[in-house]
């Protein structure tokens, strides 16, 4: 097929790689502009971009799809269908239905479950048993088209956001592939989405990170692997900020919720009776570590309460 691809994080370089190894005809990469990034404010090429690049394939980076420009641009390509996969700007209908097939969409989640802009992170931050990939039909909703395939994917209660992430994009590049097979040989049947289920998945941001220890350790341990590896879960140890990358469910304890009540390992006290275990860590001004090497330079009285 020839196609138009727009993407733009890391989670749609693999559907990208996959498209070219499945040998279509990528006329055309639109991804966001390039944007200042870390400290020093460097300006940086999304990974799509440079993936395209890395590849030979053209790159358009317009900064609206709804300027006559942008039709104008997209129209000349007489492509056969418009991939999207984590772009992160809405398309107006006139480029939605541009092409015979129109804008096929991988999205990170079991729609309509987590529709929006962070699904992978939101079914782990939930603890949900699993999560999944959908390619759909899209419409000019909010990841309300018509489902075309779905892949579903367990969630261990290890796994942190981070990590589901490649595996739903992964995951998301094997779908798209099936799913243009199938529309060229009119194997897929479009499916309206239930209206049962749905709900939105928010950006995350930073006021999501502080630990509030009254929580069950069962939703702190959640939170602290649905935001690894950003923005981080975080809380306070003498009024110092403290990190958290990963941890586990403890025990039973009587103990108040914040207090640490164990130091081989890191414990400390969470609301419902039962302890959260704290592995790995990155204390304020220094590196990510193993709680138990922070621990041997920096002890910590059992009997402190951390705050948030």
């Amino acid at each position: 097929m020839k196609l138009i691809y727009m993407g733009t994080p890391d989670f749609a370089v693999p559907s990208l790689e996959r498209l070219i190894s499945d040998g279509h005809d990528i006329a055309l990469v639109v991804t966001q502009p390039d944007k200042p990034v870390g400290r020093k404010q460097i300006l940086t090429p999304p990974a799509v971009k440079v993936c395209a690049l890395a590849h030979d394939l053209p790159v358009y980076q317009p900064t609206s799809m709804k300027t006559e420009e942008s039709y104008e641009t997209l129209k000349a390509i007489g492509a056969d269908a418009i991939v999207v996969v984590a772009y992160g700007k809405i398309l107006p209908k006139r480029i939605l239905d541009l092409t015979p097939y129109g804008c096929v969409n991988v999205h990170g989640s079991l729609l309509p479950r987590y529709r929006g802009a962070a699904p992978v992170q939101w079914a782990v931050l939930n603890g949900d048993a699993e999560s999944g990939v959908t390619t759909m039909q899209l419409d000019e909703g909010v990841d309300t088209g018509d489902i075309l395939l779905m892949m579903r994917r367990p969630i261990t209660d290890t796994m942190t956001g981070g990590e589901l992430f490649d595996l739903l994009a992964s995951d998301g590049a094997e779908l798209l592939s099936r799913t243009l097979d199938g529309l060229v040989h009119g194997e897929i049947i479009p499916k309206k989405q239930p209206t049962d289920g749905a709900c939105y998945a928010p950006m995350l941001d930073k006021s999501m990170c502080a630990l509030d220890w009254s929580k069950s350790a069962v939703t702190l341990h959640n939170q602290v692997r649905g935001l690894n590896p950003w923005p981080v879960a975080t809380c306070r140890v003498d009024d110092k900020g403290l990190k958290v990358y990963v941890s586990r469910v403890g025990e039973v304890t009587d103990a108040a919720p914040g207090t640490v009540v164990s130091v081989s390992p890191l414990t400390v006290a969470c609301g419902n009776g039962v302890t959260l275990i704290l592995d790995e860590i990155q204390p304020e001004g220094s590196r990510r570590m193993a709680a138990a090497d922070y621990l041997r330079g920096h002890p910590i009285a059992v009997g402190t309460v951390l705050t948030w």
